[in-house]
This record gives structure tokens, sequence and C-alpha cells, in this order.
């Protein structure tokens, strides 16, 4: 357990966390009360929890908790029960948080709006760099560079980036490649400013594109069209997937793509820029204005060995869903 935060029903925030983070706390947030907890052997962060607890007055109260979190480890959850077993009453409250950051407000559209600008940037970097003969390295370090000579931050996860069979997959990987005469580099990355994210995603094709892969663009172009006409208040994220999934079952296409198709972003940290809903099938979360939904149209054929994606972002109003992007969704040729 490295932090806790701790809110109480006045508001008061106290955050439990190690010595080299108090500066930072104090720094760049607005909590006062901050508590150390000592590294040593025999260090009981969660004991430390319940003191600061009991400190607040919270003996027997009914206490949310965040379990569904990437900071709350399986061994740092159980110490958490286990101590807090005869203190309090322990609820899940995972869905709290990322229901009122899935809305965001007038201050954060401006970070997130400067977000799509840099991820733009970044894709400009990028296909200025993508030839054939050019090396991976190379163009993801002009995209990166891109998002910090503007002013971004490091994106939640690492951006993604495979050529040719590497092309086809969804997550980021060691090792770099140079790109042939005839080739295919699919790019998932994200604009970042004030860790506020908006996302993008391209397959791009070196040399001439064949048949099969402007069909397949086709299909992603249509998908994301249909996506974005259902990111309208009063349909959920589960009419956005069937929005996609309607389109690549028409195409035929149904075989290669995934079982989901995009999700909320918001302020994220490493690892991920995920952000809670995310659009699969029959999803009740409605869609409302003022959320930031990224939408990815992924076709994967391990067949044909080829991959064609499309991803934007977009912001959600009372009616129409506006772009964040000013990339439209033709196929880039390099």
């Amino acid at each position: 357990m490295a932090e806790c935060l701790v809110l109480t029903r006045e508001g008061h925030f106290t955050l439990l966390t190690r010595s080299p983070d108090l500066r930072q706390a104090r720094h760049t947030s607005l909590i006062e009360d901050i508590v150390i907890w000592i590294d040593r052997p025999d260090a009981d962060p969660a004991g430390q929890l319940r003191d600061v607890l009991n400190n607040l007055d919270l003996l027997g109260s009914r206490l949310g908790v965040e379990y569904d979190t990437h900071g709350l480890t399986a061994t740092n959850g159980r110490a958490l029960e286990e101590t807090l077993r005869t203190f309090a009453e322990l609820e899940d409250s995972s869905d709290l948080v990322p229901s009122l950051r899935a809305l965001k407000s007038a201050a954060e559209m401006v970070y997130v709006k400067r977000a799509g600008e840099l991820a733009d940037d970044a894709f400009d970097a990028g296909l200025a760099e993508i030839r054939a003969g050019a090396d991976e390295g190379a163009i993801l370090a002009a995209m990166q560079g891109a998002v910090f000579a503007g002013g971004g931050d490091y994106s939640g996860n690492p951006f993604i980036i495979g050529s040719g069979a590497d092309a086809l997959l969804c997550r980021t990987k060691t090792g770099r490649r140079t790109l042939d005469d005839s080739d295919q580099i699919t790019l998932e990355f994200a604009g970042a400013y004030r860790l506020y994210h908006v996302a993008l995603m391209e397959t791009v094709v070196v040399g001439e594109p064949s048949a099969y892969q402007r069909e397949l663009r086709d299909a992603a172009g249509e998908a994301l069209a249909a996506c974005r006409e259902a990111m309208i208040p009063g349909n959920s994220f589960g009419d956005v997937f069937a929005a996609y999934a309607h389109v690549m079952e028409a195409r035929g296409l149904n075989r290669h793509r995934l079982n989901a198709c995009g999700y909320s972003l918001g302020a994220r940290y490493a690892p991920s820029w995920m952000d809670w809903p995310m659009f699969y099938r029959d999803n009740p979360a409605p869609i409302e204005p003022d959320m930031v939904l990224f939408a990815h149209m992924i076709v994967m054929d391990s067949d044909e060995q080829t991959a064609m994606c499309l991803g934007r972002s977009f912001r959600t109003t009372d009616s129409a869903a506006e772009p964040l992007s000013r990339h439209g969704a033709d196929l880039f040729i390099r």
C-alpha cells in the first residue's frame, strides 16, 4: 500500500503516503492533512491507516473502498480487509469516482482540447517519418517528441507501434523493425495534457494498398461514423458497440473484429489511459453530454496477415458528438 486517500462525509482529505511523496502532494494537490507511513521490515501501512481512520472518528462507520483500481493490489486489499474487519463496515464503492470522472467540466475540456491538438501533432510527426526504409524507433521518437515539445505529458500507457506482422498487435512490445517497400504500420497513441488524454489509432499503408486493405478501411470508416451517430444522450454504451458490430457483421467481418470498440478518456496515470465506461455488448451505462469517448474500429485478419485500424476521440454534446481530431477517416498511404 504505497498511499491511500481518505475523504470524509464532511469533505476533509487525509493522505497516507510514503516520505518521497510528501512534497509532491504538498506541491501538486490541495491536500493539507498528510500522514507518512514508515518504511521498515515490519511496516504496517494498513495498521497506520486504521489509526488515521480512528483519529478521524470513523470507528464503526461504513467505509467505501475503491477496489477496482490499479493501485490496490490483491495483497494490499487482503491486508486492508483483515485490519479493518472489526473496525468498520467496508463496502465496494468502485463505481463512485469513475461515474463522476466520466463527465468533464468546462475547465477540464480546455485540457482535453489541448490534448487533442497534441495527438494530431504526434500523428503528423509520425506520418512525416513513415516511408519504406524508416525505422520504427525514429517514428516513435518523432511522435512522442511532438507531445513533449507541445507541453504535453507522458501518456497513461506507452504508445503502441507495430509494422508488418506486428501491425496486428493491440499492445506494446519490445523490439523495433525497419519498414519494407510494401508494408503496414499500426499506431495507437494519445496526446496527454495535464494528464487528460485524447487518443488516436491508425493503420498506415506503405506502398500501394491492396483492394482488401481499401475494403477494410471503408468498413472501418463506416463503423466509426455509425458509432459517432450513436454517441447521443438517450443511448447507452452498448448502443455504440451495437452500431460497430452491425457494420462489421454486414461486411462479413465478425470473425476479425473485437468484443469492445472503445471507452471513456480522462486524467489518468500509468499503467493505462483507459477510463470507465467501455463500449461493449449490452453495456447499460448512459451516454451523457460532456464525455470524452474514444472509439476504435479494429480489424485484424490473421489469415491474411492484414490489419486495418481507425480510432478517433469525440466530445459528446446535447446532440451530435464533436470530433477532437482534425484528421478525417481517409486511408493514409506513404
